[in-house]
């Protein structure tokens, strides 16, 4: 074989080396720090104001398990063929940043906070493809659950919600001997009085609820979407049993233990009870639909 030959192959042979590497990651640290500027104000302001309140307590969490399955897909993202979509990634990069743009200026959290899911997505289309944005789908559906909804919507959709738990808790003390009444969604159960409260039964719980369901789908990957879709369509009426099991906790401390008791640590460890009554729900349900499933197949 002739020298020529030898050292064809050798280069042909070489390994992906570390300054290619390095070379490979530079758009990307480029563009994660155009992120970290840009949305830096945003998520400031965020954890100063709405998300520091009962209501809109979830978005910090959904934020870091976010920013925790963006970095799990990150490595087949950046191995992904190099087949960039440049005309729809710069039209949606526009588009994003016009939305941002106008969320910033006017004040419209869910035009300001709903973009950065567009510029994540026409990121990695510019400088991978849409095979690697297969890759970040549920990272990027997740995020959703963080934007703020308006509050006229949200207020519209609380209230029967809140009376439709307030109805469901009084209806079940009452049968197992509790003198308790109800006016609205104020529960009289001795000579106590509750009042169930937005962040008790509001539909920002629903949504930290079903974003809990979500990634539990997520995470334990059924192969059968049927059984995928039954369990995420089932995890609404979950979510409100799991938010009257809530309410019926509060109310039993407050009418044994009293007012404080139940306004005090207790209010607050009533909603780990939540989130745990919650994750168990969803995990026995799923288990029967395992039982359902594997019966029939």
């Amino acid at each position: 074989m002739s020298k020529i030959n030898q050292a064809t192959i050798h280069k042909a042979a070489k390994p992906f080396s570390l300054p290619d590497t390095r070379k490979e990651l530079i758009p990307w640290a480029i563009a994660l720090l155009g992120l970290l500027v840009m949305y830096f104000p945003t998520f400031r302001d965020l954890f100063n104001g709405l998300w520091a309140g009962d209501q809109q307590g979830h978005g910090p969490i959904v934020l870091a398990v976010s920013v925790w399955l963006l970095w799990k897909q990150a490595f087949q993202v950046i191995a992904a063929p190099l087949r960039p979509t440049f005309f729809v990634g710069w039209a949606l990069l526009i588009f994003g940043l016009l939305i941002y743009i106008i969320g910033r200026s006017q004040n419209i959290l869910i035009f300001e906070v709903g973009s950065l899911i567009v510029i994540v997505a026409c990121t990695v289309l510019i400088l991978r493809g849409t095979e690697a944005l297969r890759y970040l789908w549920f990272p990027l559906v997740f995020m959703i659950f963080m934007i703020p909804l308006p509050g006229v919507f949200v207020d519209a959709m609380t209230q029967p919600m809140k009376t439709a738990v307030s109805y469901v808790v009084e209806s079940v003390l009452y049968a197992v001997g509790y003198p308790i009444s109800r006016s609205g969604v104020i529960l009289q159960i001795g000579q106590y009085q509750l009042l169930v409260a937005d962040a008790c039964a509001g539909l920002n719980t629903l949504f930290t609820l079903e974003a809990l369901g979500l990634l539990y789908l997520n995470l334990v990957k059924h192969q059968s979407i049927a059984r995928n879709i039954v369990l995420a369509i089932c995890i609404v009426p979950i979510s409100f049993v799991a938010n009257v099991i809530r309410v019926i906790a509060l109310t039993l401390i407050t009418y044994h233990l009293g007012d404080e008791a139940g306004q005090g640590f207790l209010h607050d460890f009533a909603g780990m009870v939540l989130f745990m009554a919650a994750l168990l729900l969803i995990i026995l349900f799923d288990g029967f639909l395992r039982f359902i499933f594997v019966k029939k197949s």
